[in-house]
């Protein structure tokens, strides 16, 4: 189920001096405690230098595109250094990345899109473990008669059923709306293999991966998946969205735009003025981890090199203290766990989990942890057909933590303590 990025190791141990270093908000502090930040698949904290980009932004290119003159001309450079460091990030070409306000934004808009081609009995395929922002968007194309079918799981370990899903992608399928990783239990899905199946039935492979991204490479050509789109505010960035699409794809839908907009790629589907200063930050971050990748392995002399070198590492780091995390919880009276914990399946998942403790409501636990500087998330977290399978809707949601590569051994003792003095 895994990629081979994610099994590989790093040339040497994550150097987590520097990599707190770089992260300013780390040193809050709650109460006299040191906050620690498991709420990563809420969004990550952002590096210095992404901050810095966001704030240089304002003071030397503060300009509309496509002006004659220098500051325009500064922004129209800074947006292509950033997609050319996004197409590093993807492993495609420059002119199919797209910017857009966030996922949900950039998915509506592409459902729709892709909706003017559909008719009343074409079918779409999406899951019960995915977050809503992909099924939603494709569920308002119900409207139109279209038909959409819903993968169901195995609920002991919380992955995909993939007999149901071939029992459901069909001649009739034009599209299968897929996660590549749980944003709720932190299931890794087996997104080439389906991308495989969808193409052999004639249908497209659209790949929801913002909760993966923070914590393995994505290789969109190896994939060959049709779209794939992710949230820089996940791994390390601001609040947008990114979308990659093949330049076929791209080409082949028709976006609601504006007459003025030209129909170039990538332009014809980044609708109005973009959040320029934000498009900066997001290629800071790519930098950052690309940064993070050279000090670990100093073979990787480029981008995309340093990049595959970051995840290598950072997800070394992750599993040790995913392992660590998970050992601690499963002792825990009353805990109930929810997807894969077999440290031997750790390939199939990342560092994300979802608990609940007997009967106590998770937004009270989530108080009780975030009161000692604990952060976590309480909630169905918008994965809302998983919370329903698994009957959270009726009980308050679940208690999630998630680890990133800036937490530490101690901030996991920290949370495991907390949690057993809980009562």
């Amino acid at each position: 189920m895994s990629t081979p990025a994610l099994q590989e190791t790093g040339s040497k141990p994550l150097d987590s001096a520097w990599v707190r270093a770089q992260f300013p908000s780390l040193k809050l502090q709650v109460h006299g405690q040191p906050a620690a930040f498991l709420d990563g698949p809420a969004g990550t904290q952002v590096p210095k230098q992404v901050i810095d980009a966001v704030q240089n932004y304002f003071a030397s290119s503060n300009a509309n595109t496509c002006g004659a003159f220098a500051t325009s001309r500064t922004n129209d450079a800074m947006i292509a250094s950033a997609r050319a460091a996004m197409a590093d990030f993807f492993n495609c070409d420059a002119d199919e990345v797209v910017f857009g306000q966030n996922m949900t934004t950039i998915t509506f808009a592409l459902s729709r899109a892709i909706g003017r081609e559909l008719t009343a009995g074409d079918e779409i395929v999406v899951t019960t473990l995915d977050h809503d922002a992909n099924v939603a968007p494709w569920r308002a194309l119900e409207e139109k008669g279209v038909v959409i079918r819903q993968v169901d799981i195995h609920e002991a370990d919380c992955t995909l059923d993939l007999d149901d899903l071939k029992r459901k992608i069909n001649s009739k399928t034009k599209l299968v709306a897929l996660g590549y990783a749980s944003n709720a239990v932190g299931t890794i899905n087996p997104v080439a293999q389906i991308t495989k199946l969808a193409h052999e039935a004639g249908a497209l492979m659209f790949i929801d991966a913002v909760h993966y991204a923070p914590h393995g490479s994505i290789d969109v050509r190896a994939l060959d998946c049709d779209f794939l789109v992710c949230s820089p505010y996940k791994f390390f960035g601001p609040h947008m969205g990114t979308l990659y699409g093949k330049r076929e794809r791209l080409l082949q839908f028709r976006p609601y735009k504006v007459r003025p907009a030209t129909d170039a790629l990538p332009d014809r589907w980044e609708t109005g003025t973009q959040v320029q200063e934000l498009i900066a930050g997001i290629g800071a971050a790519v930098d950052y981890l690309a940064e993070l990748g050279r000090r670990h392995d100093p073979t990787a002399t480029d981008r995309r090199s340093a990049l595959l070198a970051a995840y290598r590492v950072t997800h070394q780091h992750e599993t040790s203290l995913l392992a660590r995390l998970i050992e601690g919880l499963l002792t825990i009276p009353k805990l109930r766990f929810f997807g894969i914990s077999d440290k031997d399946r750790f390939h199939e998942r990342c560092s994300t989990v979802s608990i609940r403790i007997g009967d106590h409501n998770p937004t009270e636990i989530a108080k009780s942890l975030g009161d000692r500087g604990i952060f976590t998330w309480d909630g169905n977290y918008y994965a809302l057909n998983l919370s329903e399978r698994l009957g959270g809707e009726k009980l308050g949601g679940f208690l999630r933590i998630g680890l990133v590569h800036y937490n530490t051994v101690e901030e996991v003792d920290r949370l495991l303590t907390a949690l057993r003095d809980f009562k």
